[in-house]
C-alpha cells in the first residue's frame, strides 16, 4: 500500500470538509424559525447554573434585558451576582431563597418563599422588555412540591412566544421536561467534594 504524501492527506481532508460543509449548509437552510425557548438544565453533575449564567451574560452582551430569580441560593454571596449588579439597566437579580431545604428545616417557610419567587418570576416572564429569565434551582422547589407542577407547566406552556426561560436544578420533573424545547442532563463523572475538597469561591459560587 502506497503511503500518502502530506499534500494528498491534506487534500483528502479538505474534500471531506467540503462535503460536510455542503451537507451542513443544506440542513441550516431549513432552520428559519425563531421562538422563545424553554430550557432545562438538570442532572447530578456540576454546571447547571453555571451554564445558565453563561446565557445570561451572553444576552447582556447583546444588550438584551434579563432577569434572574434564585429559588434557593439567595443566602449565598455568589460571584455571578456581584458581576450582574454592574449591569443594573440590563439585569435584575432577585435572590429569594434562604438556602437549601436541609439548612432551613422549615417547610412552611420554604413554601412561602418559593411562592413569592414564582410570583416574581411570572412578572418578568410577562414583561415585554425582558428577553430571558433564569429560574435558578426552580427544580428543587418543584421536587419538594413547594409549588404545584401543574401550575408551573401551564404557565410556562403559555409564556409569551419570544420569551426565553431557563430552569435549573436536579431532578427535573417529567412534566417539565416534556414541554421543554432544550433539555440537558449534566452527568457527574468526578467531583472534588468526594475527595474532601470544599466548595470554593470562583468555582462553586
Amino acid at each position: 500500500m502506497t503511503e500518502k504524501t502530506p499534500e494528498q492527506t491534506n487534500e483528502r481532508h479538505a474534500e471531506k470538509m467540503r462535503k460536510k460543509k455542503a451537507a451542513r449548509d443544506k440542513i441550516m437552510a431549513t432552520k428559519t424559525d425563531e421562538k422563545g425557548l424553554l430550557i432545562v438544565h438538570t442532572g447530578k453533575g456540576k454546571g447547571k447554573s453555571t451554564a445558565a449564567f453563561g446565557m445570561v451574560f451572553r444576552c447582556i452582551g447583546h444588550g438584551f434585558k434579563v432577569a434572574v430569580i434564585q429559588f434557593v441560593k439567595g443566602a449565598w454571596d455568589t460571584g455571578e451576582r456581584t458581576v450582574l449588579e454592574n449591569y443594573p439597566d440590563l439585569c435584575t437579580i432577585k435572590a429569594m431563597g434562604e438556602g437549601f431545604t436541609w439548612e432551613t428545616q422549615d417547610r412552611a417557610r420554604d413554601i412561602e418563599m418559593a411562592r413569592l419567587a414564582w410570583e416574581e418570576a411570572k412578572k418578568f416572564i410577562l414583561d415585554d422588555e425582558t428577553k430571558l429569565i433564569l429560574l435558578d434551582e426552580l427544580n428543587i422547589a418543584l421536587r419538594y412540591d413547594y409549588l404545584p407542577i401543574e401550575e408551573v407547566v401551564e404557565f410556562l406552556s403559555n409564556k409569551p412566544e419570544h420569551k426565553h426561560v431557563i430552569v435549573t436544578g436536579r431532578n427535573a420533573k417529567d412534566e417539565l421536561l416534556e414541554i421543554a424545547d432544550l433539555a440537558t442532563e449534566m452527568e457527574q463523572i468526578k467531583h472534588p467534594f468526594r475527595s474532601g475538597v470544599k466548595a470554593q469561591a470562583g468555582i462553586e459560587f
